[in-house]
């Protein structure tokens, strides 16, 4: 049975490889209907994608390049990009070429549409997928959640430590887990991200009082300067002359304060120096949650993702 992986988990693994032998090897995965990869290598004029397979050529034509080209919900500049990229595809026949080279005919729409019907769509809200980023956008970054189908993280919904841009946060490539808030009747699915970054007290038993630690600066205002320490976890500086957006800085931990959601912090220095996103690191590893409440319990102020009631995301 074929699983429906976001594009490049195969192309590197020995079993997908195993089918680019030989023509009688690719006769086999068409016999099986099993989903392959391999690097895209070119887009022709007429937008009919080409990939090497080793022991052939294989032709994806425009229309079975993606699952919306025929019907006009998904533009031609889909194919365009996948160019010198891992593509999923499934192989539908034989041809000779004009050389008298055989070429092996694929379709990347149908594992497209197997995926929506056999997996996206049976997907629940709360259940803790993986994907793959695909591109950075200021609203948010949209994710590879199987067969190069795409879905949006908000940019409010990648952490509770706010960013100013999803690169901030993550890079185009980058394997990370996410969370379905919903799926609609086409398989379409809204995710979030911040619920697997952990809980505020998950965040503060990382930090002491009395440390000096590294943060990122995410936001400068009058009152204060608030230095990032994880990616869920915050905390607040007095004001400080010379202090950007973006710079890293070293801060001193003087308290932090649970019932109120507080960590205080002083300023020891700040450097301009290049933050560059690391992969996420998750403290949920189950496949499925109903609920995440990030506040910690003797708090006030309760702060919560419920996903059976997906209304009531009060973050």
């Amino acid at each position: 049975m074929n699983c429906y992986y976001p594009e490049g988990y195969l192309i590197n693994q020995y079993e997908n490889k195993l089918y680019f032998k030989s023509q009688a090897m690719l006769e086999e995965a068409m016999a099986e209907g099993r989903i392959l990869e391999a690097k895209a290598t070119l887009c022709d004029n007429q937008h009919n994608l080409w990939v090497d397979l080793g022991c052939m050529k294989g032709k994806i034509s425009r229309e079975e390049g993606a699952y919306g080209i025929t019907e006009g919900t998904v533009r031609d500049i889909a194919l365009i990009t996948r160019v010198n990229k891992p593509i999923c595809f499934v192989v539908i026949g034989f041809e000779t070429d004009s050389n008298g080279n055989m070429i092996a005919n694929l379709s990347r729409r149908i594992p497209q549409i197997q995926c929506i019907e056999q997996y996206l769509q049976n997907l629940k809200p709360g259940d803790i997928i993986p994907a793959k980023i695909t591109h950075l956008e200021p609203f948010g970054a949209f994710a590879d959640v199987g067969c190069g189908i795409p879905s949006l993280i908000p940019i409010d919904a990648i952490s509770v430590s706010r960013i100013s841009h999803p690169r901030d946060r993550f890079t185009t490539g980058m394997k990370i887990k996410a969370i379905v808030k919903s799926v609609d009747d086409y398989g379409r699915i809204s995710l979030s991200h911040k619920e697997l970054l952990g809980t505020w007290e998950e965040n503060a038993r990382l930090f002491n009082s009395g440390e000096t630690v590294t943060g990122i600066v995410r936001s400068v205002e009058s009152y204060g300067i608030f230095v990032e320490l994880t990616p869920n976890l915050a905390g607040l500086a007095e004001p400080k002359d010379d202090v950007y957006i973006g710079q890293q800085a070293s801060v001193y931990i003087k308290t932090l304060i649970p019932e109120r959601m507080k960590v205080k912090l002083i300023i020891i220095d700040t450097m301009n120096l290049p933050s560059v996103p690391e992969s996420p690191q998750y403290f949920i590893d189950a496949n499925h949650i109903d609920k995440w409440i990030y506040s910690p319990e003797n708090c006030s102020k309760i702060i919560e993702t419920d996903f059976n009631n997906i209304n009531n995301d009060s973050i």
